[in-house]
């Protein structure tokens, strides 16, 4: 038997936004220059017959989610694709029930087959799309999914995650690890959730490779848009007490000497957290404690400022199964990439690994099993950014909020395309503004995810695909 609040999908919509970065962004050997983001509509009914629409979006990051040697626009074209074939099949789902258990029978039973298909058809003889990048173009469905179901109900998104809505408790879809004394049994999200959103969280400033540290790296290059260009511009108009580095992963000493500039300019204007993003470059763990160890020994202070190490290992666990215990004995290390889903975070685990990046773009639907199943493992979170322009930046945020992160959230939009997101930020200026080093959540309540569209004067462009059931 099933619930009265139980929906199916009846229709979706795509949409293609194009956005232009102001300075570069690099992603490991590429660097992002511009990006497409896709926003999704998906319109259910429940027994009843009453309808909702909801939204979700997600830009379509193409060198993080397919690494490659292969041209860009190959790769592009490839995600634009995907998504518009994934908008009829969002239209046609037969399954009925809560957001949560439509989203994970979608990634189990139909998201795979699709995909393998998908490679067949159109990658024949060439470089397949990565799983993640399939995962990526389903996460704006799978968010409208879940926001037109809190749209239906009346109610914010993560007050639907407990029994009174649910048909299934959690352990139709986890499973311990082996030898815990864990058990999902009769356990649902809103046990691992905060129902109430925090109304403010720490905010993490990306510090990309390209990115000048002060005036003497300027090159007469950067933008002038009004916007900082430096860090220490940004420390300074922000507030900001926490950054994330951008490192290399195959060049040692510029790592270390990066981590080092970057932590004095931290240590001489108030900010308190730093962390290291290896980009998933790195092939052996004695790369890691090698720049680790000289930190420690040579500058015990930026040592002690830094709070986690981020994905230096590659994204595939099951291809490249490396011990990182060594690692995550110096520091707390947080699978970001590799962590698709939680049998990943499961394997990560047992390998060594410490913590979870969580990210929206991997589906709300993902991201809410992985965070309940680390936390019942004692893993601790954090919630990573996608360069989350628009709608994007709202369950980002709102997933942060509510899962109770080892420290704020990473916010980086501001710094690549602040101009993008001009419209969302008139209804959500704390979303979008970093002041004191902290994002101002209290604009986003209401039902679904408190995106408030109404008061949103965007124009979208012509959709992408329209398909109804």
């Amino acid at each position: 038997m099933g619930k009265v609040t139980d929906i199916r999908t009846t229709a979706a919509g795509l949409y293609f936004l194009p956005v232009q970065t102001r300075v570069p962004l690099k992603f490991g050997s590429e660097t992002l220059t511009h990006v497409t983001c896709a926003r999704a509509r998906v319109t259910v009914a429940d027994v009843s017959g009453r309808q909702a629409e909801g939204w979700g979006e997600t830009p379509l990051s193409v060198q993080w989610v397919w690494p490659s040697a292969i041209p860009y626009e190959q790769r592009h074209e490839a995600l634009k694709s995907f998504c518009r074939q994934l908008t009829e099949l969002w239209s046609s789902i037969t399954t009925r029930g809560h957001p949560l258990e439509i989203g994970y029978e979608f990634q189990e039973t139909v998201l795979p087959g699709f995909w393998s298909g998908f490679n067949r058809r159109h990658r024949a003889g060439q470089e397949p799309m990565p799983w993640l990048a399939a995962l990526v173009c389903c996460s704006p469905f799978d968010l409208a999914l879940h926001d037109a179901y809190g749209n239906l109900l009346a109610r914010p998104v993560y007050e639907t995650y407990g029994p009174e809505f649910m048909n299934r408790d959690l352990a139709a879809f986890l499973q311990p690890a082996v030898g815990s004394s864990v058990s999902f049994k009769g356990k649902y999200p809103a046990e691992f959730l905060a129902a109430s959103s925090a109304d403010r969280l720490v905010a993490w400033h990306l510090v990309g490779g390209l990115d000048p540290l002060d005036d003497s790296e300027r090159t007469g290059a950067e933008p002038s848009d009004g916007y900082p260009v430096t860090l220490e511009q940004w420390i300074e108009r922000d507030g900001l007490k926490c950054l994330k580095v951008k490192l290399r992963g195959n060049d040692a000493d510029w790592d270390f000497q990066r981590l080092v500039r970057v932590g004095q300019i931290a240590l001489g204007r108030e900010v308190n957290w730093l962390s290291a993003d290896f980009n998933c470059t790195v092939r052996e763990p004695e790369y890691v404690n090698g720049i680790l160890d000289r930190l420690r020994d040579t500058q015990p202070r930026i040592y002690g400022m830094l709070l986690y190490v981020e994905q230096p290992f590659p994204y595939e666990l099951e291809q490249y199964p490396i011990d990182v215990r060594s690692v995550s004995a110096r520091k707390p290390l947080f699978l970001d990439e590799s962590a698709h889903e939680w049998k990943h975070v499961r394997l990560g685990r047992d390998l060594g690994w410490s913590g979870v990046a969580l990210k929206t773009c991997k589906t709300q639907t993902g991201a809410v099993l992985s965070a309940c199943w680390a936390k019942a493992h004692g893993m601790s979170l954090m919630v990573q950014d996608l360069t989350n322009p628009m709608l994007a930046q709202i369950p980002h945020l709102l997933l942060a909020a509510h899962t109770g992160t080892i420290m704020g959230v990473e916010t980086n939009a501001m710094q690549f395309y602040p101009e993008a997101s001009r419209p969302e930020a008139a209804v959500h200026p704390g979303l979008y503004q970093r002041r004191d080093g902290e994002l101002n959540l209290t604009s986003a309540r209401g039902p679904g995810f408190g995106y408030r569209l109404e008061e949103i004067r965007r124009e979208l462009p012509e959709p992408a695909a329209l398909c109804k059931a």
